[in-house]
Order: C-alpha cells, then structure tokens, then sequence
C-alpha cells in the first residue's frame, strides 16, 4: 500500500485529538492532517471507560473546548454526555472525516533530510505508512490495554468477580450482591455511591484516605448567565469564573497547606456528622494536592454513606479468599463482587517508540520544553493537561501553540523546529511533582522539566495563557533550521 503523506499527523482521536483538528483548521488551515486512532471509535477515556457512573471530575466549562459552549445543566457532567459532545464537536466542524480508525501508531522516525517523520501504523494486521511534517501526539498519558491491579495473595482462590474499571464487563450483574470497591481516587468515590443504589452493601476499602470534596453538580450562576447572554458568553464568564476560583484555592492550599486541611477535612465532617470517624476515613496524611482532590456532585458519596447502603473499611489487604478479602487487622469483608479500582498504567510518548535520524529516544533523558515538545526531538509536540485543573485548558493553549509554531515555519522557510538544551546551569526535576501511586510507579520512565523556563511547568493557566498564545515563539531554546532547498538555493543565490 503506498505511503501517505500530509503536513501534520495527530494521535488520537479522544478529547486533545478532536481539539487539535479544530485548531489546525482555525489557525493553520493550509495545513493537510489525519487524526489516527488505534480504536475503532472516537472519545478517548469517554468512550473506552464504561463503568457505573463515569463521570468528569472537573466542570464543563473549563473541561470543554474554548471554541465550544457547553450548555447542558450539569457542570459535573457523566461520560454518555461528554462523549456526544466530543462527537457532536468532531462532526459540526467536520473533524471526524480525518479519522483513520483501527490505526495503531507503533513507531515514528524523523528524518532530517527529509524533515518529515515516517510513521508506522498497524491496522487489522496488514503494516501502514504515513509521512509527516509535523507529529502531534494527542493520546493520553494512560495505557489502554489494561489498567493497574496489584498482584494480592489469594487472588485466584476468590469464587466471585473482580473487575477493573477499565475494562467494566458489559454483562456483570451486582444488584443485590456485596460489593467490595478497592480505592479511594476519583473512580472510587464515582463506583461507591452509583453502585450503593442497586447493590446490597458497597464497601469501600481503602489504605489510607483522600481529600474528597462536595460540590453541586450544577452551576447556578452558570445556568442563570446562559438566560441572559448568548451561549458564547455566558461559556465564556463561566470559564474564567471556574479557572480564576480555582486558581485561586490551589494557590491557598500550596501557601497554606495546614490550614485548607483542617477546612477541608471539616467540611466532610459538616456532611457526615461528629459522630463519624472522620480522623481515620476522610484525614489524609498528605497535604493538599500533593494528589489531586476528588470531586463529588451533590455529596453523592456522603449520602450513600449516612444511608448505610455504602461503607468505608480504611485497612490493608492480607489475602483474598473464597468470600471476600482477609485484612491486616484481621477483620474480613464478605464480598461477591470485588472492584479494583487501583490506578492506570501511565506510558510515555503515547507508546509508540522515537526514532531521531537513526537514534531511539529515551524519553527520561528528554527535558519538556513549555510542557509540550522534548529536547532534541524536532517536529513534535505531545498534549498534556494540568494536573491541578482541567485537562482541556492546556491542551487547548497547546494547540494553538503548535498552529502558530506551524505559520511561523512557513514564513521564514524552515521545515524544523528542536527545542536544544544549551543552558549548562538547568537542573533536572521531576515532570509531576505528584505523590499519587500511579505518577510514582513510572515517572522515572518520563520526560524532566527543567528548574527554570521553558523547560518548567508552572501549572499555571494564566501564565501559561500568556507565554504559549501571546508569547513569542522563538527564544534562545527553539532552534528553527533546515530550510525548505530551494529556500536555501534562494538564499545562496
């Protein structure tokens, strides 16, 4: 089959896939792309996680694109709902005619004499090729073969089900039954109260607990703006709303982690009642966002919980067993149904392999320029969300970024751009400063970031909003080089 080529080549066709091709339509629309997607549909996370209740854990306003009003009720909305939206989005502007489906991207290697990246696809077994320009890597920092589930004594001698999220099982029955639910991320707190309404007890089991947060699942002043100004500009007002409040809490926490603990733990207190032990299930040992916080819409958690159809059980596992789980303490939960909702597995580079004029990367021995391009690594960008907010607002200034990295190529004649490590005095960092089990099991593998710009991530919106859209593009860092030949045999001339 002949190779194709076209100027940008995007991976994946998820939430920062579909945005990545509304930008390259918008801002660079002499630009030729194909969004290739190793499934055979699109939406990402939103579409391949199917567990009871999935569900955002940022707002709509800031976890939707910029370009395109949310505008249903719910802020905290459920995975059906954004999953229509990012389909919605991708056939409005047209985005999902450039979708290769079934396309697995296994391997790029970057010519410089060519400036073009040969990229190599697998698709139903028969081996693929494109070539391009420029590659933009918007699938995920998660694998989606499988997610992470420790290997626990006596896991095979458990005579019910146990069930990752990640791969939830279209025909599990648990109504009526026990549930055991290990964890205490985002998942967690998602499955127990959702589960807890068809299910005769759901236990959550945790190890040590999380910072978990009521909020409503709808916006009021986000509702009452869409009643008095166009959907444009009440998204708008909501946006920087939500951005600047959170900005701002996080902003509180890191100056004054003592005291946004005791408020926050008080808070669960508020909702559960001095007569619950809040000390051992609900007071993480950690400060805030050390991990991130886990949202919960209308205290669905906290409901569940004072109804006694769900339970927390803050403990260590010692073996499972033909019934349920043997604890550390010694005590036993009785299970039919166990749920390990234990974390993903984090991969670097979308999994696919580097190749750089015949040399492999190794992406720990990068360094991550403005959190979205890699030292010695020439045409490539990959979209990464904050950490401390919504995953969208910096794949949105990411995308914008590489359109306008992109134009300015095309005006001075250069067919590359590589971000060179050339200041002796930068030290190496951790990319995530995150103490979650699932960052601190692979961050060795990942990229660093610097200790000064453009090779720190600052988690910042408002910084970033000024250095990645209004910024200049070039600097001391960014090397533009490899003229287009008869650009050069012009300027020879």
């Amino acid at each position: 089959m002949a190779t194709e080529h076209f100027d940008v080549v995007i991976v994946g066709a998820g939430l920062s896939g579909v945005g990545a091709g509304y930008h390259l339509q918008d801002k660079a629309p002499d630009r030729s792309y194909v969004i290739l997607e190793g499934r055979e549909s699109m939406g990402g996370t939103w579409d391949l996680f199917r567990y009871p209740g999935i569900r955002s854990d940022s707002d709509m306003y800031t976890l939707g694109y910029s370009f395109r009003p949310w505008t249903d009720a719910k802020a905290i909305a459920d995975g059906p709902s954004i999953l229509k939206y990012v389909k919605d989005t991708a056939a409005h502007y047209g985005i999902d005619k450039h979708i290769r489906y079934g396309c697995m991207v296994k391997r790029a290697r970057w010519s410089t004499q060519d400036a073009a990246w040969t990229v190599e696809v697998e698709k139903g077994g028969e081996a693929l090729t494109f070539t391009c320009n420029f590659l933009f890597l918007c699938g995920g920092y998660y694998s989606y073969v499988e997610g992470y589930t420790p290997d626990w004594a006596g896991m095979d001698s458990f005579k019910g089900r146990i069930v990752h999220p990640q791969k939830w099982p279209a025909d599990l029955d648990y109504a009526g039954k026990k549930v055991v639910v290990i964890g205490s991320g985002a998942t967690a707190v998602t499955l127990v109260p959702e589960m807890a309404r068809d299910a005769a007890h759901v236990t959550m089991l945790q190890r040590s607990p999380t910072y978990v947060v009521s909020r409503p699942a709808e916006d009021s002043i986000a509702n009452w703006l869409r009643t008095k100004l166009s959907p444009m500009a009440a998204y708008g007002v909501t946006r920087w709303k939500n951005v600047l409040l959170s900005m701002l809490f996080y902003n509180m926490a890191r100056k004054n982690p003592a005291k946004t603990k005791e408020r926050l733990v008080a808070m669960v207190r508020e909702q559960m009642g001095p007569d619950y032990d809040v000390a051992t299930h609900f007071t993480p040992s950690y400060n805030p966002w050390d991990q991130r916080l886990c949202l919960v819409p209308d205290a669905d958690l906290f409901e569940a919980l004072k109804s006694n159809r769900a339970s927390v059980v803050t403990d260590h596992i010692e073996t499972f067993t033909p019934t349920g789980l043997k604890l550390k303490s010694g005590a036993e939960l009785e299970a039919d149904v166990i749920v390990t909702a234990t974390g993903l597995n984090l991969q670097v580079f979308n999994g696919l392999e580097l190749v750089v004029d015949g040399e492999v990367i190794d992406p720990a021995r990068t360094l991550s320029y403005k959190g979205m391009m890699y030292s010695d690594v020439p045409n490539l960008a990959s979209s990464f969300g904050y950490t401390n907010a919504s995953w969208t607002l910096k794949c949105d200034l990411t995308c914008e970024y590489v359109t306008r990295l992109l134009n300015h190529m095309s005006r001075t004649g250069q067919r590359q751009c590589t971000p060179r490590r050339n200041d002796p005095t930068i030290q190496e960092e951790p990319w995530l400063d995150f103490s979650s089990g699932y960052v601190q099991r692979t961050i060795s593998k990942f990229p660093k970031q610097g200790s000064k710009a453009p090779w720190k991530l600052h988690q910042n919106y408002a910084r970033d909003l000024m250095a990645l859209k209004f910024g200049s593009v070039t600097d001391e860092v960014m090397v533009f080089s490899n003229p287009a030949p008869r650009a050069a045999a012009k300027k020879a001339a």
